[in-house]
């Protein structure tokens, strides 16, 4: 019987670490950018970012270990 190994899984890390932080780092930006003219937007949109980052890292943390 052959051994089905799996090379390197490198990218698929990386892909994850993305998921897990690029769109709280993008709601955020936005949320800056809008805080002048909106500021209840802005709030929403940081709140936003924040449990996306909790649930991001609880879930795709929990993956990676």
């Amino acid at each position: 019987m052959i051994a089905l190994e799996v090379g390197n899984l490198g990218g698929l890390v990386a892909i994850l670490i993305m998921i897990m932080v690029v769109p709280p780092i993008i709601l955020t930006i936005i949320g800056f950018a809008v805080r002048i003219n909106n500021p209840k937007t802005a709030k929403v949109l940081f709140i936003l970012a924040v449990l996306y980052l909790i649930v991001g890292l609880g879930i795709c943390g929990g993956l990676l270990n």
